[in-house]
């Protein structure tokens, strides 16, 4: 099944970017006013998070965020045949903290939001580190087609993938030698107990522990990253270091602080976000107490 959904897409791929962007605007009509794909928790969400918006402004956003979503699955896409100069153009960025960390012999964690274009971003990081190995975990898909195409993208550059459910198994190995590992950090946890829990815009929301408990055992270094849109199609990928030393820092001080740098960012383009994803799903109780790590009392 793998060769023809490949042999379709990659048709597709090779049509150029004015075509595929009305390829994009004609599935956003579709979404947004047809089926109103989750339209209802994008707007729950952009109400928690900018209370003191109005429907008119949150509405703005939506739409703008439909627009990016569409244009994310097209350029996935043009992905597929996309040729490395042609790459360049699009998704430019600064990583010489990442290198001046790699030359003072740090193992190092990006810790980043789904922001557009995340496929943009991953394969950036694989072109700009060479000096050591690079990994991503991910989740893996249902579909053996589809989870085969994705890795054919992904792994482009040389990054290996690493599904969640085997990564118990290999971190390890992974762990024994130098490496840079590329994380989503703004996952919902599976299990709401066992987060860490703070205030997220206006309301309390679960964190998850891994990225930070992984980074103090290894005393990695954690570095943030942004990616900002310029304009359709084209990004710009940012660092901000956290610590050098992970293992120096106190329980829920790196979450703490990506939560801090997710809001600066999303603030300062709020369309340039995931929010179809129920980003408070889960409701804190007072059973959590212990996990709470912000530092001023509940939203």
């Amino acid at each position: 099944m793998f060769y023809p959904v490949y042999g379709l897409l990659y048709l597709l791929s090779r049509l150029p970017f004015p075509v595929l962007y009305g390829i994009s605007d004609g599935i956003y009509f579709l979404l947004y006013y047809v089926f109103g794909y989750r339209r209802k928790i994008v707007i729950s969400n952009l109400t928690i998070a900018f209370p003191e918006k109005s429907e008119a402004e949150l509405t703005k956003i939506a739409k703008q965020f439909y627009h990016n979503l569409t244009d994310t699955f097209v350029e996935i896409i043009k992905l597929i045949s996309m040729n490395e100069q042609t790459f360049d153009k699009r998704c430019k960025g600064d990583f010489s903290m990442i290198e001046d960390l790699v030359a003072k012999g740090k193992n190092i964690q990006l810790h980043a939001g789904h922001q557009f274009n995340w496929e943009f971003g991953s394969l950036f990081m694989s072109k700009s580190i060479k000096t050591i190995p690079t990994y991503a975990v991910y989740m893996p898909i249902k579909n053996s087609a589809m989870e085969k195409l994705f890795l054919k993208i992904r792994e482009k550059y040389g990054t290996v993938f690493i599904k969640a459910t085997e990564f118990k198994q290999k971190r390890e190995a992974i762990f024994a030698k130098r490496f840079l590992f590329f994380l989503a950090a703004d996952q919902n946890p599976g299990d709401p107990s066992a987060a860490y829990w703070q205030n997220y815009f206006s309301k309390p929301a679960p964190f998850i522990t891994g990225p930070e408990t992984g980074g103090i055992k290894n005393n990695t270094a954690i570095v943030f990253v942004r990616s900002r849109i310029i304009k359709r199609g084209h990004y710009f990928l940012e660092c901000t270091l956290c610590t050098e030393n992970a293992a120096s820092t106190a329980p829920g001080e790196i979450t703490g602080a990506f939560r801090d740098f997710l809001e600066k960012i999303i603030r300062e383009e709020p369309h340039n976000y995931l929010w179809t994803h129920r980003r408070w799903k889960w409701d804190y109780r007072e059973t959590y107490n212990m996990n709470w790590i912000d530092k001023v009392t509940r939203a």
